[in-house]
């Protein structure tokens, strides 16, 4: 049968470079993805974006990348770069460019921002798809995004939402991803909208890319009882068809991109073909690893524990707390009564009160610091230089001191995720833009499960403590999310 293809996936989010992940995700029958380089964008711009291209032609794969869109993402947050109009044009004048990746500025949308236009606009005039990011909106706002010309969204967490974007002729992805779980909400529709939706994964770190890819998501919905055949057009069909891509369907003349399962119940992938090359075979890749030169932009020195201090200021009153909500992007904002001790807002470990902080990673300035609920660390702290989207050091902990000193390991390596807990130290380096490395991807599996491990002997409840971690700078996602300038309410669009 057709291959499968990750109808929307961030690349960078597994912490591999594009051709370690092809040599993950084959054995699990993927052939192709469509592939938005804007985490990559936010931290090198342009520099960035060719790096993910030049490194996927190194191996037989069928990466898709778009033109980021929205990089910055938003003006309430310090980026490494920028992606202006010019760029875009720049890169849609390119084959090696698909698509205008997603359009997160849904504001900019509803309210005619003209930078956002004309990059719609440029989009429009090279005949390619654009991508939407519209979490929430549904009646007339879903009307006015896709009236835009904006033919996606993989943002729907109800079927309620993803019937007024179908109503209004956007096609829904179904996301399953390490932090981001929409399957359970959404494939009911598949019985009736079959011809309008994709899988995707988004953000898939190493050790769930490790367990499956679009083929567990093909096994879920053929669980469900949808039909064979809507569901391989959802999984291998509709993605080609909508972006153009250059992915053989098993038709005449087509290019010899197919799998062979070992049967219908189990679907096991048991070969992996890709331009009539075997690339996977019983669970097994024939990929070999390439060198890559890694590039980067980390400009961080070395943090103290008295700068992550806060004073207290009025003794009664509430401060907003952000609420980690597990397995989705949204958080909600919390009002509590902090605790003060010696003049200060400290954790309290009894109400999984925890202090959080955005360190600037390009350039030295003063730390955002705050409160989140639901990490249930018990001691130590946890940090990542991966904090959508733009990528500055975030950290999680329970005092001062291991907050100081899991970020240290991130500016000793320029980049990568740590774990510091009373008798312990672990980090895994990423070199490549403070996101990626060019490690075997399987090693890098291994140690990300050690990390993850980590994390939840710490106390943290949550199914993917890092994932989560590195949404809890992404503004464009409700409620309340923290950057390196301050907390920040993603409805109102404005510092709190």
């Amino acid at each position: 049968m057709p291959g499968f293809v990750d109808a929307h996936v961030h690349i960078e989010s597994s912490l591999l470079v594009p051709s370690e992940f092809a040599r993950l995700s084959v054995v699990h029958g993927t052939v192709a993805t469509v592939s938005d380089p804007h985490e990559i964008a936010n931290v090198l711009g342009m520099e960035g974006v060719r790096f993910m291209i030049q490194n996927g032609q190194t191996v037989p794969f069928k990466f898709n990348f778009g033109a980021p869109s929205c990089v910055p993402a938003t003006v309430f947050e310090t980026a490494g770069a920028t992606i202006d109009v010019q760029d875009i044009e720049t890169l849609m004048q390119s084959d090696d460019i698909k698509y205008l990746a997603e359009m997160m500025n849904w504001p900019g949308v509803l309210f005619k921002d003209e930078m956002v236009y004309e990059k719609i606009k440029i989009a429009q005039k090279y005949g390619k798809p654009i991508d939407g990011h519209a979490p929430g909106l549904k009646g007339e706002q879903a009307k006015t995004y896709a009236a835009a010309g904006i033919s996606t969204d993989h943002e729907c967490f109800s079927a309620e939402e993803a019937l007024d974007k179908l109503a209004v002729g956007m096609k829904i992805l179904i996301r399953e991803g390490s932090a981001a779980k929409n399957f359970e909400a959404l494939i009911p529709l598949m019985n009736d909208h079959w011809e309008n939706m994709m899988f995707c994964s988004d953000d898939k770190h190493p050790d769930s890319l490790i367990l499956g890819h679009i083929n567990q998501l093909v096994k879920r919905a053929l669980a469900k009882n949808v039909d064979l055949f809507k569901v391989l057009q959802v999984a291998c069909v509709n993605p080609v068809k909508h972006y153009g891509l250059e992915v053989g369907l098993l038709r005449v003349g087509d290019t010899a991109d197919f799998i062979e399962i070992k049967d219908l119940k189990s679907f096991d992938v048991l070969r992996t073909f890709i331009d009539g090359e075997l690339v996977a075979e019983k669970g097994s890749t024939r990929i070999k690893s390439q060198v890559c030169t890694p590039i980067n932009n980390f400009n961080k020195t070395k943090v103290n524990a008295q700068e992550f201090k806060l004073k207290a200021k009025e003794p009664e009153s509430l401060i907003p707390v952000i609420e980690c909500v597990d397995g989705e992007l949204i958080t909600n904002r919390l009002n509590l009564k902090p605790t003060i001790k010696n003049g200060c807002l400290v954790s309290d470990l009894d109400r999984d009160l925890l202090k959080i902080a955005v360190v600037n990673r390009y350039k030295e300035a003063p730390i955002a610091t705050a409160f989140i609920k639901n990490f249930g660390l018990k001691e130590g702290a946890i940090a990542s230089s991966v904090a959508h989207d733009s990528h500055n050091i975030i950290v999680v902990g329970v005092d001062d001191e291991s907050i100081a000193k899991a970020v240290n390991l991130l500016v000793d390596n320029k980049g990568g995720l740590s774990a510091v807990s009373n008798s312990e130290n672990l980090y895994v380096a990423l070199p490549v833009a403070g996101l990626m490395t060019n490690e075997d991807g399987y090693v890098v599996a291994e140690k990300y499960t050690k990390l993850d491990l980590m994390a939840k002997q710490m106390g943290s409840q949550l199914g993917s403590p890092y994932m989560s971690l590195s949404f809890m700078a992404l503004l464009v996602i409700p409620s309340l999310k923290l950057s390196d300038l301050g907390l920040f309410d993603g409805e109102s669009f404005a510092f709190v």
